[in-house]
């Protein structure tokens, strides 16, 4: 389940909601009816784009958050003080004297620097001034940075017990449960009800309980790093590096919000141990309120419903994914069972369709206009010249017989006595051709 993005705190008899620059304050009055109360919040890095960097965004959400927990703070006390009739202090009156409609502002703007200065004094200072002390008896720096931050654990811890032994603290701590129980069941999928609500975890792991508790453990890591001798100056760097042992603290925080690997479960252990002293089971009364401060600024069926369509989404996707990996797998096993049917064909079916082409080629050639293939020009011209070579040979041979016999009369013709009718003749050609031609009329007599 993806995080809501909603952070809240717990109220004297109520809690407050906060959904990014809205927060709703839900608190139940001794009459049991139950007020909620909406405010806009712009925060800083709005206006400012440099402080949504990290580190710088953890630094201006810390200070915000204690702006807004006062406000709130104030806003659930004034209704107890109403019913229990607080007279005002000489100092109260001395301030609405002097500052007249901005003496609120002024008074909850004094008791957030007092607040500070005390918490600087009690978890910064004193536990450096302790460790300091023990420094003549152990030389080792890297040792007293990590004694130090043991102190002001035990010193977080310690404040924590005793403060939950009051009556009114001890019911905000169970109204801490509540808005812890309500937050995760949005984010475990379920809809917004107390039966639901009832039986969710009252432990988160974006809780101010774990955020604290990861700023005393990122304060000793800083501490190893960077000392100094002067005891004046290691307070002054101490203070000065609260901040940026705030943004860091955060970027975990928020970073183990949105992650469930094995690594940040097991570092966010330590603060969720640390929520069972802050954090109390409540009853329904009590869900009633954080189900209202909610419901305030806040779409919670919007908000499931997204989820769940991208639930069936992702669903779809790796279903088809898995039929397209069956069918590619199927496909590639018949694919490998034909591959030697489909080798011992190839030679086959190459050579059919050689002569399919030849075919083809010789059906086209024939059905165009009736000319010859290739082949039978060749072979007829082969028949021609065959046929001309044989003429001139058969003319050559009848040529040379004629020769040899035309020879072989005008020797003959020589031996033969002449006829007396051309005795006149004097051209020796004539005369063997006439001899001939009397051999020739005697042969015919005699046959």
């Amino acid at each position: 389940m993806k995080p809501s993005g909603i952070g809240g705190q717990a109220v004297i008899e109520g809690v407050m909601m906060k959904n990014k620059d809205q927060y709703a304050i839900a608190v139940r009055k001794p009459n049991n009816e139950i007020v909620v109360e909406k405010n806009t919040f712009v925060s800083a890095a709005e206006k400012y784009k440099i402080l949504k960097l990290p580190i710088f965004r953890g630094v201006v959400a810390f200070a915000e958050s204690m702006i807004i927990g006062t406000r709130t703070l104030t806003f659930s006390a004034s209704f107890f003080e109403e019913e229990e009739d607080v007279k005002q202090s000489k100092v109260d009156k001395a301030l609405s004297k002097v500052f007249k409609d901005k003496a609120e502002n002024v008074i909850m703007g004094l008791t957030f620097i007092v607040a500070i200065l005390m918490a600087v004094g009690i978890f910064i200072v004193l536990p450096a001034f302790t460790a300091n002390l023990l420094g003549k008896k152990i030389p080792s720096d890297t040792l007293l940075a990590v004694i130090e931050g043991v102190i002001r654990i035990l010193i977080f811890v310690a404040y924590i017990v005793a403060i939950s032994q009051m009556k009114d603290i001890k019911r905000m701590f169970m109204y801490h449960g509540a808005e812890h129980k309500t937050i995760n069941c949005l984010e475990q999928g379920f809809e917004l009800n107390v039966e639901n609500v009832r039986w969710q975890s009252k432990q988160h792991k974006r809780c101010g309980t774990s955020f604290m508790f990861i700023v005393m453990f990122v304060s000793i890591i800083f501490f190893i790093f960077i000392r100094v001798d002067e005891a004046w100056l290691r307070y002054l760097i101490r203070i000065l590096l609260i901040p940026v042992i705030a943004g860091v603290s955060y970027e975990f925080i928020r970073f183990a919000g949105k992650s469930d690997s094995k690594v940040v479960n097991i570092l966010s252990k330590p603060g969720m141990w640390l929520q069972g002293l802050t954090t109390k089971e409540p009853d329904d009364t009590m869900i009633e309120v954080a189900i209202q401060s909610v419901e305030a600024v806040f779409d919670w069926r919007e908000f499931l419903e997204l989820d769940r369509s991208k639930q069936n989404g992702s669903k779809g996707k790796n279903s088809k994914n898995s039929k397209k990996g069956n069918t590619k797998k199927q496909n590639q096993n018949s694919g490998a069972k034909n591959s030697n049917s489909n080798g011992s064909n190839n030679s086959n079916n190459s050579n059919n369709s050689n002569n399919t082409t030849n075919n083809q080629v010789k059906t086209s050639a024939g059905n165009t206009n009736n000319k010859p293939s290739g082949n039978r020009q060749n072979n007829q011209k082969k028949n021609q010249n065959h046929n001309e070579k044989s003429a001139l040979e058969l003319q050559e041979k009848e040529s040379r017989k004629a020769a040899e016999e035309t020879a072989f009369t005008a020797e003959k013709a020589v031996k033969l006595p002449v006829h007396p009718n051309f005795e006149e003749e004097e051209d020796e050609i004539l005369r063997a051709l006439d001899r001939y031609l009397v051999e020739d009329e005697d042969e015919t007599g005699k046959e």
